[in-house]
Order: structure tokens, then C-alpha cells, then sequence
């Protein structure tokens, strides 16, 4: 039963421990609050969903996870993709807006849960670092520049900055101390809840100033729970529209729960089971859909939060989902003081820490095809706004691309004994031959469809390069796979340097790829086949060849 129901594993709770867990989740519950509302914002939701997102779906998806302290819920980069996703199809905030965001969220929940119950977890080496590192570098600066408007008390468009601006002046004061109070709060006093301070603060100077009687406040918000939701039928071809940016949504938000999930698994040190996470993911997706809310991911930060605040248990999320609960009953009318510029100030905030030039600089020096990959991923994300989805894609069919281009071009080097000891490629290191007329190669990839006819290339050329040559030795050792194709290859190999009177040597070789090449006769004894089991049996012969 725990293998279907992983929360049946959670220790049974006695006071000491419930005293840690409703600690952790006060902790990050004065974060997420805040966050939620602000991040529904971001989505083109009503501001309520961003409880409702964070309510059932939270406690879903811990129950039926492997990783007991993510704090799932609404992030910055779900909530843009929903709102860039549905652009144009509806107006935000709307009834059909929302319905749309549910089949999102039902669409992205649908494929998690699949792809976790399948056991298809490597789908998520798709979205490399690089693409991941581009996007969010480049929907962080997107994300900033579509709250400054609120923040700035700009009435208008972005764009009226250059024209004739004309600004909310009490908006801006609000806006930029708020964002002034979370920043020094962030440097300087990291144990004090600032966010949760200032939107009091801001609140109750709202409602006393009597700003919140005609300024831009978060307004009234529905009290209670969430009443089970579900969406009118869209069409197909609307449905049809929504599929790539719910499987965009899928892999950005696996991304960020695989993040999150690997800090608590080597903090706990224990192995993480991904196919099960992603399993919660896709259930706390689909019960948001259900609560009439949009695609939930995991936030690292308040992940974070939530393991180093000492949660040790799945107990702080059922605890920080009683405080939700509370604010749901209770706390929304105290919310709808708050003006807009203190939520916009909320979001800079969060996402500013997504911004990280230093990250790019570095793939530089790491690799620079990744490098100019995570710059491409950037800059498509910039100018395909608001479909910023086509970013991810790009850059995922660019890592595949290059992942495919390294397949087709594997590492084919003529070694030479080193004086340490070691074969390395002979050309760099300027080493002799092996043994006279000997062509000695490594190829250091799988024989496969992909990279057999490198190595037939290899060969070929050097012989029609230097006809002097009586043997060719292969030091199999890397070789680790052989398929179909790669037997024919070695095959017909072996047939055109025994028609030249070549002999094949064949060092080190292993034993799966052993079995497959004699199963299908490529190793059949003859007079010019030779197969060492080590590569120093291998260079003792080219030893009596040089005699």
C-alpha cells in the first residue's frame, strides 16, 4: 500500500514532533501567502485562485510524493507560461480565461501523472541546465517588466514611460518601499517575516488613509473553500492550442520540483524517487484544475524555507495547509487593503533572485555550444514574448541537436603508448606508433546506427591514407553497446581488411557486446583475428610484431 500511497510511511505524530512541523510551516507559510495571491496576479487569474492553487493542491501532492518538504503551489515561472500561454485566447481574469487555465492544468497534471506512473522520468533530461538557465534568466526580466507599471503606480502601459507618463504617486510610494523593506529585510534581518510585516503594515495604512476607497487595492476576495470546478468543453481546436504550452509548463515545472526535491534527498541522504513526485505533481495539478485554479510547480525557495526551518516530515505541509485554510475562512477580507504596487513588489522581489548573469558567463567558460544555447533559449524568450513557451522548445530541440550531432561524430582517436603508461590519442601528444604498420584506434562511444560509420570512415580513410598497413587493433574497452547496425558494420569491416590481408586485433572488449558480435558469427576464429582480454596483453603482442 505505500508503494500507491507514500503518506502511509510518515511517522505517527506525537506532540514534539507536530511542535517542529507547525514551526517550519508558520515559517513558510508568511512567504507563500503573500506569494500565492501575488503570483495569480502574474497568471491573469483572480487573485483567490492563488489560495486555492496553494490549498488542496499542496497537501495532494506531498501525500502522494516521495519528497515530503516541497512547498508546492503557485510559482514565477508557471504562473508567467500560463498567462503568456493564454494571450489572445481569452481576456485575463475572465470566466473563459480561467477555464482555460483548468485545462491547462489539467492537460500539464495529466501528462505528469502519466509520465510518473510510466516510470518515464528521463524525459525530464530534455530541458537542460543551459535551456533552464537561459529561460528563467530571460522570463525573470519579463516577468519584472510587466509589474512595473503597479509597482511605479504607472497609469498605463509599460510603454506611456515614453510618451506622457502620468503616475499614481501614493501607488509608487507603496510600491517602492515595500520592494525597499523586502530587499534590506532579505540583507539584513533574513530571520524577521518582512513580507508578511510589510503587507500588514501596507494594509492597515491603506484602509486607514482611506487609500483603499479608490486607489488600486487588491479588492474584495470570495470567502471560504473552493467549490469543486468543472471547465466547459473548449473545442479541439482550442484544446489543440493549449497542448504544447501544457507540455512546456510540465517539463518547466518538473525542472523546478527536481531542483527542490535533489536538496532534500542529499540532505536526508537517501535515494529520490522521481517517477513518484512526479506522480503528486500531476495529482496536485489536476486538483487545482479541480478547485478552479492553474498549473501548481514546487518553489524552490520556499522549499528551501520549509527543510531549513526544520520541517522533518510531511506534518508541516498538512500544517501549513490549516493556515491556508485559516486565511481561506477568516483572513481574505484583511487582504483586499492591500494595494497592488505592495503584490507587484512581492513578485520583483521573488523573481529578482532568478537573474543571474554570472550563470551564462560561466557556461562560457564551461562549454560554449551549451553557453550559446542557454543565449539563444534568452534571447527567443525575449522576442517571441508573450509566447515565451517557444523559448524552452527552441532550446530543447537546440540540446538536441547538438546531442545528436555529438552521436553522429564520436571521439575516434590513433592512441600511442604515453610515458606514463597510458594510451592517449598519439596526434596530440605527439607519441610514436605502437608497433610498425600497425593502425591502433579507440573509439569512445557505443557501436550503434549512430556512430557506426564514423568508425568505418576511420578506418577506411587512414588505409587509403597508408597502404603500408598490415594490422589494425581496436581497444574496445569504451565500447559498451552494439546494435544491429554496428554488427554489420564490424562485419563488413572484418571482411574488407581480411580481403587485404589485414589483421584485426581486438583488445579488452566487453562482454555484452562480446556476446551480441558472437551470437551473430563476427567473431569467428580465423588466421587474421586476434582478441586480447587487456589492453597489456595487446601492446606485449605489438611488441613481437616490432620484432
Amino acid at each position: 500500500m505505500t508503494r500507491w500511497l507514500p503518506f502511509l510511511k510518515w511517522p505517527r505524530p506525537d506532540a514534539a514532533l507536530l511542535r517542529g512541523e507547525v514551526g517550519a510551516s508558520l515559517t513558510v507559510a508568511v512567504v507563500m501567502i503573500p506569494q500565492s495571491v501575488a503570483y495569480a496576479a502574474l497568471a491573469g487569474m483572480p487573485l483567490v485562485t492563488g489560495l486555492y492553487a496553494t490549498f488542496l493542491p499542496m497537501l495532494v501532492a506531498v501525500m502522494f510524493g516521495s519528497s515530503t518538504r516541497l512547498s508546492v503551489g503557485p510559482s514565477a515561472l508557471t504562473s508567467v507560461l500560463v498567462g503568456a500561454s493564454l494571450i489572445g485566447l481569452a481576456e485575463p481574469g475572465s470566466t473563459q480565461w480561467v477555464a482555460l487555465a483548468v485545462w491547462l492544468s489539467l492537460l500539464a497534471g495529466g501528462i505528469q501523472l502519466a509520465l510518473g506512473a510510466g516510470g518515464a522520468s528521463w524525459v525530464l533530461n530534455l530541458v537542460s541546465s543551459p535551456v533552464l538557465t537561459g529561460f528563467s534568466q530571460a522570463a525573470a526580466l519579463l516577468i519584472i517588466a510587466s509589474q512595473l507599471p503597479a509597482l511605479l503606480g504607472l497609469k498605463g502601459a509599460l510603454q506611456t514611460l515614453w510618451q506622457a507618463p502620468q503616475f499614481d504617486l501614493t501607488a509608487m510610494a507603496f510600491g517602492v518601499a515595500s520592494l525597499t523593506l523586502f530587499v534590506a529585510g532579505k540583507r539584513w534581518l533574513p530571520r524577521l517575516p518582512m513580507v508578511l510585516i510589510v503587507i500588514a503594515v501596507a494594509a492597515a495604512w491603506s484602509w486607514y488613509s482611506g487609500y483603499s476607497a479608490h486607489g488600486a487595492v487588491i479588492g474584495a476576495l470570495p470567502v471560504g473553500l473552493p467549490a469543486p470546478y468543472w471547465p466547459g468543453w473548449p473545442g479541439w481546436d482550442t484544446l489543440s492550442l493549449l497542448l504544447v504550452p501544457a507540455a512546456v509548463i510540465t517539463l518547466v515545472s518538473s525542472l523546478e520540483m527536481a531542483s527542490s526535491a535533489k536538496i532534500e534527498s542529499q540532505h536526508d541522504a537517501k535515494r529520490w524517487d522521481a517517477s513518484q513526485d512526479l506522480i503528486g505533481q500531476g495529482l496536485g495539478k489536476i486538483v487545482s484544475g479541480l478547485s478552479g485554479s492553474f498549473p501548481t510547480s514546487t518553489s524552490f525557495s520556499r522549499s528551501a524555507i520549509t527543510l531549513y526551518a526544520g520541517a522533518k516530515t510531511g506534518w508541516a505541509t498538512v500544517s501549513a495547509t490549516v493556515v491556508v485554510l485559516g486565511v481561506l475562512l477568516l483572513l481574505t477580507p484583511a487582504l483586499s487593503h492591500v494595494p497592488r504596487a505592495v503584490l507587484a513588489a512581492v513578485v520583483v522581489a521573488a523573481v529578482a533572485s532568478l537573474i543571474k548573469p554570472r550563470l551564462l558567463l560561466r557556461l562560457w567558460a564551461i562549454n560554449r555550444v551549451e553557453a550559446v544555447t542557454a543565449f539563444v533559449t534568452f534571447g527567443v524568450t525575449l522576442l517571441t514574448a508573450p509566447r515565451i513557451y517557444w523559448g524552452v522548445l527552441t532550446g530543447v530541440l537546440m540540446g538536441l541537436a547538438h546531442f545528436l550531432y555529438l552521436r553522429l561524430h564520436p571521439r575516434i582517436i590513433e592512441v600511442g603508448l604515453h610515458p606514463d603508461g597510458s594510451l592517449r590519442d598519439r596526434h596530440l601528444w605527439k607519441l610514436p606508433p605502437l608497433a610498425q604498420h600497425l593502425y591502433a584506434l579507440r573509439m569512445d562511444d557505443e557501436l550503434d546506427f549512430a556512430s557506426a560509420s564514423a568508425l568505418e570512415r576511420a578506418i577506411t580513410e587512414h588505409l587509403a591514407a597508408h597502404p603500408d598497413v598490415q594490422h589494425v587493433c581496436l581497444f574496445a574497452q569504451p565500447i559498451n553497446r552494439i546494435d544491429a547496425t554496428g554488427v554489420e558494420v564490424f562485419m563488413q569491416l572484418r571482411e574488407r581488411l581480411a580481403a587485404r590481408s589485414i589483421t584485426l586485433h581486438i583488445s579488452g572488449i566487453k562482454l555484452p557486446v562480446e556476446k551480441v558480435l558472437r551470437r551473430a558469427g563476427a567473431l569467428d576464429d580465423g588466421p587474421l583475428l586476434r582478441m586480447y582480454r587487456t589492453d597489456v596483453d595487446a601492446l606485449q603482442a605489438f611488441g613481437r610484431l616490432n620484432a
